[in-house]
């Protein structure tokens, strides 16, 4: 006589059998997920963006994430047609969620792609959304979305599951195959295929929580911390600026202590940390609660590029004010180092502020296409970067890194000013001529 455990586990393995996994939405989350299922699974990877596809599909990822050889070596069918989702027997859900102009939650994409599911699923799909959102919109949103749409019922004719992505874009360590994931369902059963469907592609743990409010809080929680935490790192670095104490020689000195956990000053931009915890605000407001510790971090990030932007114009006021011709070069304009996304970076808030100014900006980055560039800005090669009165250093990428400093001395055209955001050049030793500061 069969046990329940024996009848569940040979459910669970006649679910897993000739599984056809669709991934909707292939940016820097879903190629890296269809990428990982398609180790043990038949996957379609389905996104509206034309180009995208076609990149893709001679094998080029533009975000640099997954390499042409890993690309070629793939079974996955990159299609615009909507129609393929039908064949799917697990759609996963990894589209953008950005906030608009207000700072508000943009559900535009979820819905978007929700309503082509919809559409298109077949009965019995189980739908699992990995994109970031509040409290409550998986089950608020999406599900009423995907009932409209394809006139069906969920939890009888189709199921949904969560699994907030944990995609580190850059990051070469923490990976889709090794970083824990988190899953959450709609009910034990749904549950329990999601859990078995994503230990098949992970060596890592796949975390159970009890309900998909849990899992859609946890993921705002991690990245909500992490501007917590560099908001207060902005602050210190302000407060000390005024005591004439260097941060990274104060943090250094903290992080003897065995647990203290080392964060530091710098830009906050990007589609996870600087708009996630405005997800968190909005929903908390709703529910009638405000929350001021949230909403003044943010201040405080939000902040930092008004605060570089400022200490440029003070320094052409006390040491420039009469030169002929001031140029400004900024290093770095994607959201963080070595990945080519300047989506919400703030280091083309200060580029652009800097040359509504009036002032010469030439800016400088090996990550991004020319074409990519916003059009007000003047893009340049390394070569062509010289007589250059202020340096900003706003990303620090690997090549910038990898070079000297007489390389950077050369940049000026005598006397000159680096604005080292993230410390780079902490405990290194420029000549008189050249002032270096950080945040």
């Amino acid at each position: 006589m069969k046990t329940n455990t024996g009848i569940i586990n040979e459910k669970i393995n006649g679910f897993l059998d000739d599984l056809i996994i669709g991934v909707v939405g292939l940016g820097y989350v879903g190629l890296p997920v269809a990428l990982g299922f398609s180790r043990k699974f038949k996957v379609i990877g389905y996104d509206v963006n034309k180009e995208r596809i076609h990149s893709l599909q001679h094998h080029i990822d533009n975000t640099r994430e997954v390499s042409s050889k890993l690309l070629k070596e793939s079974s996955i069918t990159f299609t615009m047609d909507e129609k393929q989702l039908n064949s799917c027997h697990v759609i996963i859900v990894t589209v953008p969620t950005p906030l608009n102009a207000n700072k508000e939650p943009d559900l535009s994409y979820l819905i978007d792609a929700s309503t082509t599911i919809g559409k298109n699923m077949k009965k019995g799909t189980i739908i699992v959304y990995e994109s970031t959102v509040y409290p409550g919109a998986t089950e608020e949103t999406c599900i009423p979305t995907l009932e409209k749409s394809s006139r069906l019922t969920c939890g009888e004719d189709f199921f949904v599951g969560y699994s907030p992505e944990r995609i580190n874009p850059g990051d070469k360590t923490h990976t889709f195959f090794n970083t824990e994931k988190i899953v959450a369902a709609q009910n034990k059963e749904t549950l329990d295929k999601i859990y078995h469907l994503y230990q098949k592609v992970i060596d890592a743990e796949v975390h159970k929580v009890n309900s998909i409010k849990v899992a859609e809080a946890a993921k705002l929680v991690e990245n909500t911390q992490r501007d917590i935490n560099i908001a207060f790192m902005n602050e210190l670095s302000l407060i000390f600026k005024q005591m004439g104490i260097s941060t990274y020689d104060v943090l250094d000195a903290a992080k003897t202590k065995w647990n203290f956990i080392p964060f530091y000053p710098g830009l906050v931009g990007g589609h996870c940390i600087g708009v996630d915890p405005y997800y968190f605000i909005y929903k908390s407001k709703i529910k009638g609660y405000h929350p001021e510790f949230l909403e003044t971090a943010r201040k405080v990030n939000e902040h930092i590029p008004t605060i570089i932007v400022d200490t440029v114009l003070s320094y052409i006021d006390e040491h420039l004010d009469g030169d002929n011709q001031i140029n400004i070069g900024i290093l770095g304009l994607t959201f963080k180092e070595n990945i080519p996304d300047i989506r919400n970076s703030k280091s083309v808030e200060i580029a652009l502020t800097l040359a509504d100014y009036g002032l010469n900006v030439y800016v400088h980055d090996p990550y991004v296409m020319p074409t990519d560039f916003p059009h007000q800005l003047k893009v340049v090669e390394w070569e062509e970067l010289k007589d250059l009165s202020i340096v900003i250093l706003a990303v620090p990428h690997q090549e910038y890194r990898n070079r000297k400093e007489i390389d950077f001395q050369k940049l000026f055209i005598d006397k000159g000013l680096i604005i080292d955001i993230k410390g780079l050049f902490w405990q290194h030793h420029f000549p008189p001529f050249i002032k270096v500061i950080s945040l």
